[in-house]
């Protein structure tokens, strides 16, 4: 099996990797068809209320993810993800069935997104932490990424999917069907072998053990720089699903169709930057710095696109850059990490990563009503690039990087640091000796 699938001769990954597609295929299917409820049925194009909406389901792992972080330590993961799947199939279930019935208001959506919201903060860092359960730790950079790729191929059918299906027979269907979708990873963790999981030994209950989780990070630099660029870029850069929204409408004139396929363009290179993501066998902090620039600049130029079509191309490479970046920045921490702070220290970065959007998206959904649509993307391309740039400079100054032009046309800028250096150094010695031999 070639690299980038190796993690797949795991059964139990392979189990997993199956259903979380088919999950995060619905998932994205409610996204499309809860945005469109609010943004066509329930208000008049309001992207603030998306925001609103958006807030109430991210909400909750801002608040929440400490103590979920200690509970994935302590408890069975297997057990916490059904429940957790199980509960967000409900929710849709029910939005699905009050649309249906004519009965659907705004609040029903605030409150079930909220609910929601308490299931995915528990989820999102228990779904991270298990993968280390799934293969051995030689593996664990490639299960990430192909963790991502399962993700952002559900992003590409779901949306897509969605929307046609809202054309042709209301969101309320399409809602009710997603509900299905969460048996499959019910189903599968419940057929994995638990011989073949990778063992781990629960951290036993003691006080302290959220303080503990946050020191572990403040002691880990890395780990502080990865969080201020994912935070910043998540805040402000990655409300894609309201900023798409309000361009397809306000700035395009498109009907659900086209939105649901700009998250599929989206999703193209989303795919592709996962898929790369998976060939790399150790992550590096400059990844992650240089794809966070790379995505600021792109996501500039996705803003300031003069059509639909060329809004639609830009959004591949836009999403490759962005892919890169987030898998680069989950695989480097949880290879980093002591496993017995994995679930706490997994649960922080989804705070970070996920609870950053309740500040973001209302405020980027403010700015798209006050400024244009076009603004609420532009804003976030200029804050990623930002950071990028300040974070870069901080590790020049403190951790002794260099930045040098090469004559290599796959690699035209190299970053150095004091390890690159001392290994140019003995390659320089060796070459060295080699010639003083050879006269």
């Amino acid at each position: 099996m070639s690299r980038t699938f190796q993690s797949l001769s795991h059964v139990n990954f392979r189990l997993w990797f199956f259903a979380s597609l088919i999950a995060s295929t619905g998932s994205w299917m409610q996204r499309v068809a809860q945005d469109w409820l609010v943004l066509t049925v329930l208000t008049d194009n309001s992207g603030t209320q998306i925001g609103v909406v958006t807030a109430l389901q991210f909400l909750p792992i801002l608040l929440l993810s400490p103590w979920a972080g200690v509970l994935v330590d302590r408890l069975d993961r297997r057990r916490i993800l059904q429940a957790c799947q199980g509960a967000t199939g409900a929710c849709a279930l029910i939005l699905g069935a009050l649309v249906l019935t004519g009965t659907a208001q705004l609040w029903h959506v605030y409150v079930l997104a909220l609910i929601g919201g308490v299931a995915g903060a528990v989820d999102s860092p228990a779904r991270q932490a298990f993968v280390s359960e799934l293969v051995p730790v030689d593996s664990l950079a490639n299960a990430v990424g192909l963790n991502s790729t399962a993700f952002n191929a559900a992003r590409l059918i779901g949306p897509a999917v969605s929307g046609l299906l809202i054309d042709a027979v209301g969101t309320g269907w399409v809602l009710v069907a997603n509900s299905l979708f969460f048996a499959a990873p019910i189903t599968a963790l419940a057929l994995m072998r638990r011989d073949l999981l990778v063992a781990r030994t629960a951290v036993p209950r003691a006080k302290g053990q959220i303080r503990e989780g946050v020191a572990y990070v403040l002691a880990r630099p890395d780990i502080l720089m990865i969080l201020c660029t994912v935070t910043v870029v998540s805040a402000l850069g990655m409300n894609f699903q309201m900023t798409s929204a309000l361009m397809a409408t306000e700035v395009f004139g498109k009907a659900a169709g086209e939105y649901g396929l700009l998250s599929s363009c989206m999703a193209v290179g989303a795919l592709a930057g996962s898929l790369l993501a998976a060939r790399r066998a150790h992550p590096r902090l400059r990844m992650i710095i240089v794809a966070a620039a790379l995505f600021g600049v792109l996501e500039i130029l996705l803003g300031l696109a003069p059509t639909y079509v060329a809004f639609a191309a830009a959004s591949i490479p836009t999403g490759l850059a962005m892919l890169t970046m987030v898998t680069a920045a989950n695989a480097t921490i949880q290879i980093s990490t002591d496993e017995r702070m994995r679930g706490r220290v997994m649960s922080l970065y989804t705070m970070i990563f996920l609870g950053s959007t309740p500040v973001g998206a209302p405020l980027v959904g403010w700015i798209g009503e006050q400024w244009g649509a076009r603004w609420s993307i532009l804003v976030g391309g200029i804050g990623s690039l930002l950071v990028a740039v300040l974070c870069g400079v901080w590790a020049m100054i403190h951790w002794d990087v260099h930045v040098r032009l090469s004559h290599s046309r796959r690699r035209p800028i190299v970053f150095e640091g004091p390890v690159e250096r001392a290994r140019m150094s003995q390659e320089a010695a060796a070459v060295e000796r080699l010639a003083n031999q050879t006269d």
